[in-house]
């Protein structure tokens, strides 16, 4: 029976591992949901890598069990092995690979930042914004007068660079939580509230130390500095609750630095927005009205919501409570 040639076994192995990387790529289940028009630029890009890391592994590892097999200490030899001191050739082929890789790699994750806008420049609607709000939090009302100094973080992408956002939102990290500040309605919240399919622009800043705005399902972090404010700019793309993690070491309590984003219909945000408006205003009169025209059931849905009771809990706790 004749060998198979060397050169026809390298090719199906070749094949092999290209395959098996491929499959590995599409089903590692690694990464959470998609929820934001950024995470899948974000998703292929890491695919991308994992197809890479996999062909890597099971050539490094099939060639050492290869070459534990065939070169394994045969029973009666006792000779040395053959003194090889070097192969220019494999040293400059081992050394070139990894390079062009790496490089590839590294070419191919600046054209994703820039797609999701991390070298576009802020607009300037929000800058604005946010420098009020800095200004009315430490006692002046006067508008500011010097123009907005360029951001770090990231903006729109280039096709809506020239489009403000539809909603802009100021964010504070302080040890050990974050505050949400809706400047065009003067509302301020422990979570944040966006709107689904809607530009969503976060001005970020911290009042102590460096926090990390982390959102897994967005597949976005932005740092929060002292003395120098960030952008963090998404589109939401699923309605749903999504956590918010710090993910930079801020002090004791840092594993605890956790809040929510939350997803509504436009629908369901605008009536948020309006019950916070109410809430918080200090219109005690305007209060009272809107309270007084809501039933018991209505006022206390809310809360109820909030801890998870349901008509089902009632009854198991009470059977005659209805």
């Amino acid at each position: 029976m004749k060998q198979v040639p060397a050169s026809l076994l390298t090719l199906l192995a070749g094949v092999m591992i290209t395959l098996i990387s491929f499959w590995v790529s599409q089903h590692h289940g690694l990464l959470p949901e998609q929820a934001s028009a950024q995470a899948p630029l974000v998703d292929r890009f890491f695919n991308v890598m994992v197809t890479i890391a996999t062909a890597l592994f099971l050539i490094v590892q099939g060639a050492i069990v290869w070459f534990i097999i065939q070169f394994r200490q045969r029973a009666g030899d006792e000779t040395d092995g053959v003194p090889i001191e070097g192969n220019f050739s494999l040293e400059i082929l081992w050394t070139a690979i990894p390079a062009m890789i790496v490089i590839g790699l590294g070419i191919y994750s600046v054209d994703v930042y820039e797609q999701m806008g991390g070298l576009a420049p802020t607009h300037k609607h929000g800058l604005i914004a946010h420098q009020t709000a800095a200004l009315v939090a430490a006692g002046d009302t006067a508008e500011p007068t010097i123009e907005p100094s360029p951001q770090y973080g990231i903006g729109a992408p280039a096709a809506e660079s020239a489009r403000a956002a539809d909603l802009v939102v100021n964010v504070t990290g302080l040890q050990y939580a974050w505050l949400f500040n809706y400047p065009d309605s003067n509302v301020t919240t422990g979570e944040l509230h966006v709107p689904l399919g809607k530009a969503v622009q976060l001005n970020l800043s911290a009042q102590d130390v460096i926090h990390s705005f982390w959102v897994p399902q967005f597949r976005l972090k932005q740092d929060a500095l002292p003395g120098q404010a960030t952008v963090l700019r998404f589109v939401a793309t699923k309605i749903g609750t999504f956590p918010v993690v710090c993910a930079e070491l801020c002090g004791g309590y840092h594993g605890s630095m956790r809040t929510q984003l939350i997803v509504h219909s436009p629908e369901d945000y605008d009536a948020w927005l309006a019950e916070n408006q109410i809430a918080q205003s200090s219109d005690l009169q305007q209060k009272i009205a809107v309270t007084a025209e809501q039933s018991d059931a209505e006022m206390l849905a809310a809360y109820a919501r909030a801890i998870d009771i349901n008509a089902e809990t009632l009854t198991q706790l009470h059977p005659n409570s209805l």
